[in-house]
């Protein structure tokens, strides 16, 4: 099954207790109960955590997450503590820590798509639906859809694929009140971040967000935002100028490597051999794209 090429052994820090090491990043609990979440140049694809990272990935998510979560903060609370290191940590983690409040996971993908592609472009190929919802006749690969839909998915263990669900079967998982707020927010929060990309040149395809509530709190407590927001590793970034339907859009994303992977190193992702490491050049281009969406989305240089 896929994973980790080779999966790391997870960094010991006085004060904090190692909880998961995942695709990206790694997860830790400190003494006072709140979650640590650090996030690594780690990259992975067609479910494979690649042995060659992308210098500076983990810092250049972490300030765009933080960047997006003030820009959302009058629509919904989010997880965020600080970002202070912990004492004794390595000198690498700054930059790229999180300091997070301890929430109940609610078990879904929040997943936002205002246009079509992916595994949606699949399901309507074959059923002109996407998660049971019907759209209308014609569209292709990166057609705008009449308006976003909520498409929810079941989280997936390391090497597995997310499941796309029905709304009724959330509702059915979670509760009907807690499945109308999940698509109450998500729809909300997507749209705000789609105009905001969209004046800045960038299309946000589609998305994916987690939500939970304060630990113990019940179900009559809000929605938090949790986990990294709005990044190249939950979101779709596509070029606003050239965008055009009915064929693979220009992306702000790890497009460089998936093609290097599939098309020019030989390997196969449907195989059970792990991919190959990724030449000097694949990654210098992967960087750069994460640099210049984070640039055009913030108004900030990286460096």
């Amino acid at each position: 099954m896929p994973g980790f090429v080779e999966k790391p052994d997870p960094v010991e820090v006085p004060g904090l207790v190692h909880l998961h090491t995942g695709k990206v990043r790694d997860l830790y609990r400190n003494e006072a109960g709140d979650l640590v979440m650090v996030a690594s140049d780690r990259v992975s694809t067609f479910d494979w955590v690649l042995t060659t990272e992308i210098p500076d990935k983990g810092r250049i998510l972490t300030r765009l997450s933080l960047w997006w979560f003030d820009q959302l903060a009058d629509l919904v609370d989010n997880h965020v503590i600080s970002t202070d290191v912990p004492p004794g940590a390595p000198a690498d983690w700054e930059g790229r820590t999180t300091v997070c409040r301890n929430l109940d996971m609610i078990p879904v993908e929040a997943v936002a798509r205002g246009y079509l592609t992916g595994s949606g472009l699949k399901e309507y190929e074959r059923d002109s639906t996407v998660c049971g919802l019907a759209l209308p006749p014609g569209l292709v690969d990166g057609s705008e859809l009449p308006a976003p839909i909520f498409t929810p998915a079941t989280k997936a263990a390391v090497g597995d694929h997310d499941e796309n669900v029905s709304y009724e079967e959330v509702a059915r998982r979670v509760g009907a009140e807690t499945a109308a707020q999940l698509r109450q927010t998500t729809l909300a929060v997507y749209g705000r971040a789609r105009d905001i990309a969209r004046d800045r040149g960038i299309i946000l395809a589609d998305t994916k967000f987690e939500f939970g509530r304060p630990a113990g709190a019940g179900d009559d407590a809000p929605l938090v935002l949790a986990d990294e927001v709005l990044t190249q590793d939950s979101s779709r970034f596509w070029r606003k100028d050239e965008w055009q339907p009915g064929r693979p859009q220009r992306a702000y994303d790890k497009q460089y490597l998936r093609d290097w992977l599939t098309r020019e190193s030989g390997w196969d992702p449907d195989g059970s051999v792990p991919p190959p490491p990724l030449p000097e050049e694949i990654v210098e281009r992967t960087r750069t794209t994460y640099t210049e969406a984070f640039r055009l989305l913030t108004g900030m240089p990286w460096d």
